[in-house]
């Protein structure tokens, strides 16, 4: 949604599919309905994102992040087209306890993370030139409209059921708001690179950390119970990286503006948020 808004906003002329009507994983749908567009671009911004579920499903993860990434690969080689494709923080395993940069090794812990660094692998294998975008926490607009939402939503709507609010201090990563990962990701394609690059939020930050920034940007004046827990005490079906911030040294070397705050970006995700909520009602 951000990325056809945002692509919209620079001229360019776009077509986009959602899972109702392209299965990526599909690999003759694929060609068919590409083929008749003959696009000089393809952005690929789907995922199998439940991580935790992941672990009891590992084929289904592999399916949408790594088979799928192929067969997109492959139209993109037979129509000559670019291909841009997002991956994640979860290639990296946290043990650098430092911001990721693009030539770190990998090192995935579990089904979801290991399902897109093949992606990543099968996007290199079948095509010499495409823009591989890791990104981590994404938080947009587009959330108020899905089932599952996004963390922002999940902590507002915990913090209207009344009950107190537990989550890790002992994770960090880089929350990423998405119109800015798509005008980010826009000006690299602009600037016709390829390669692996970073494009994350500004502030390495800690999810308990993000709830507080959450609940002190949207509720000042309302009483919140958050607590800080950890890995320890919080047990998840997979095994996450601790430390997942990612650096954007390299977008910024090319003089791309850098990502703003954490509490830039919440404010932007509020605004935003407020406009949506205004026009529903209108």
């Amino acid at each position: 949604m951000e990325l056809v808004r945002e692509l919209h906003r620079r001229g360019y002329q776009t077509v986009g599919w959602d899972r109702s009507q392209l299965d990526i994983a599909d690999n003759r749908q694929v060609e068919s309905v590409l083929t008749p567009w003959d696009p000089e671009i393809v952005f690929n911004a789907a995922a199998y994102n439940q991580v935790d579920v992941a672990e009891s499903e590992p084929q289904a993860a592999l399916l949408v992040n790594a088979l799928a990434v192929r067969n997109l690969a492959l139209a993109c080689h037979q129509l000559d087209a670019r291909f841009i494709h997002f991956s994640t923080d979860y290639v990296f395993d946290g043990a650098a306890r430092r911001p990721y940069v693009e030539n770190d090794p990998t090192h995935p812990l579990g089904a979801y993370g290991v399902s897109k660094l093949a992606g990543e692998i099968y996007a290199q294998a079948y095509l010499d030139a495409p823009l591989i975008v890791r990104t981590s926490g994404v938080f947009g607009p587009g959330g108020l409209r899905t089932a599952r939402g996004n963390f922002v939503e999940v902590m507002l709507r915990l913090a209207r059921s009344g009950q107190p609010i537990r989550v890790v201090e002992d994770h960090v990563a880089s929350p990423t708001y998405a119109p800015l990962l798509a005008a980010r990701t826009l000006d690299l394609v602009e600037r016709g690179q390829t390669g692996i690059f970073h494009v994350a939020g500004g502030t390495p930050t800690s999810w308990f950390h993000y709830a507080q920034s959450i609940f002190a940007a949207a509720l000042p004046d309302h009483a919140v119970e958050l607590h800080s827990t950890n890995e320890r005490e919080y047990r998840t079906a997979a095994h996450r990286p601790k430390f997942s911030a990612l650096s954007n040294a390299r977008m910024e070397s090319l003089g791309i503006e850098p990502m703003p705050s954490l509490g830039e970006a919440l404010r932007l995700y509020f605004a935003a948020r407020e406009k949506l909520l205004n026009s529903s009602r209108a």
